[in-house]
């Protein structure tokens, strides 16, 4: 793997856009996670620039990744690698 890219589980874990990496897989095994548009596998390589669609935590987001972390991220530095488009709660069914 290349460092200007990552799974995408490990990158949302990274990112603390999810909890754990685990939930992060599950979101993918259960198809609530697309990038550019393709349901995404938990091993799918995010590069910068993807757009990434997330259905999770009761909101749909969408965000763009605007940079690779090369290490571990502080959680006050997460928003340095993704810009948010949207997050719009999802309606309870």
């Amino acid at each position: 793997m290349g460092k200007n890219a990552m799974r995408i589980d490990l990158l949302l874990n990274k990112l603390c856009l999810t909890k754990t990496r685990s939930i992060a897989k599950k979101a993918s095994d259960k198809g609530l996670l697309l990038v550019n548009g393709k349901q995404a596998k938990a091993s799918q390589e995010i590069k910068a620039g993807d757009l990434i669609h997330m259905k999770l935590y009761g909101f749909a987001w969408q965000f763009r990744i605007t940079a690779i972390p090369t290490g571990n991220v502080a959680k006050k530095d997460a928003g340095d690698y993704y810009e948010l488009i949207s997050r719009e709660a999802l309606e309870s069914e």
